[in-house]
């Protein structure tokens, strides 16, 4: 019986540049979005401090206070995982294209679908939120009638 030899996939030099050419532009965006990261949280830092300047007052802009530079940090945080994986994603796409490893591209592929599973759940969450709003605000004026 003659036996099949299975190399796997094949990625031709056209492949190859565009693969190296987006880890190029992920590595760039991901500094980008570690930038905006450290902004974020430096804007927790700041609000925490102007917040804690101002006097105590009564009512919803009172309640919010301290909740304003939590949010900023919260945000930060969950911020941090998608980015991480696009930095993942282009640091081991650039590896494994200059050793022509597979397994550093099947990593990096990894990290690139945890970044759009990340980012595709959050779009639920935020989606799903928007829906609860909306139907807060209706039930809301409903009542108000």
């Amino acid at each position: 019986m003659e036996e099949n030899q299975n190399f796997g996939l094949q990625l031709q030099t056209a492949a190859q540049d565009y693969l190296r050419e987006s880890a190029k532009w992920s590595m760039f965006l991901a500094i980008l979005g570690f930038i905006g990261i450290g902004f974020m949280a430096l804007m927790a830092i700041l609000m925490t401090s102007a917040m804690s300047m101002m006097p105590e007052m009564p009512g919803p802009f009172g309640a919010i206070k301290g909740f304003i530079s939590i949010l900023y940090l919260v945000l930060a945080i969950l911020y941090l995982f998608p980015i991480y994986y696009l930095y993942k994603y282009a640091d081991s796409t650039k590896k494994a294209l200059n050793s022509q490893n597979t397994e550093l591209l099947t990593t990096a592929f990894s990290n690139l679908k945890s970044h759009h599973k990340f980012l595709g759940i959050s779009a639920i969450v935020v989606i799903s939120l928007y829906i609860l709003a909306a139907v807060v605000v209706v039930i809301g004026f409903s009542a108000m009638r």
